[in-house]
């Protein structure tokens, strides 16, 4: 697969990983039974499989090496905060306000995530 296939299948992924995070954020601060759909156990995981995969074939395939390319670092670190929050504000929360407030942290990770991949800047807008 070339670089800008992989690129393309990455980004879609990215797409849909933050389309299923706020279908099931919504659903949270709604209180919705559909959280626990059986589907929604198993997209968001195929899913980031594929994202995960192909980060990895991209890294790969562009002779990238995250040691080497700070913003891919602060990509990695935003990656592993986005998944704790994620968690916190989908499963492990312990009240509504824990779990919301996870979840726009989480959304702010993401965003920042976001700016640096397209920035390719560890702090995006400062060169």
């Amino acid at each position: 697969m070339t670089y800008t296939a992989l690129k393309h299948l990455h980004t879609l992924t990215v797409a849909i990983t933050l389309a299923l995070f706020l279908l099931r954020g919504f659903w949270m601060w709604i209180d919705s039974p559909r959280l626990h759909a059986r589907w929604l156990k198993i997209a968001p995981h195929t899913n980031d499989t594929l994202l995960l995969s192909a980060a990895i074939a991209l890294l790969v395939v562009g002779g990238l090496n995250p040691l080497e390319q700070p913003w891919i670092m602060a990509k990695i670190i935003g990656l592993l905060a986005y998944i704790g929050l994620g968690t916190m504000a989908l499963k492990r929360g312990k009240t509504r306000a824990t779990r919301v407030k996870a979840l726009l942290a989480a959304l702010g990770v993401f965003a920042y995530i976001v700016a640096v991949a397209l920035t390719k800047q560890v702090i995006p807008g400062v060169s």
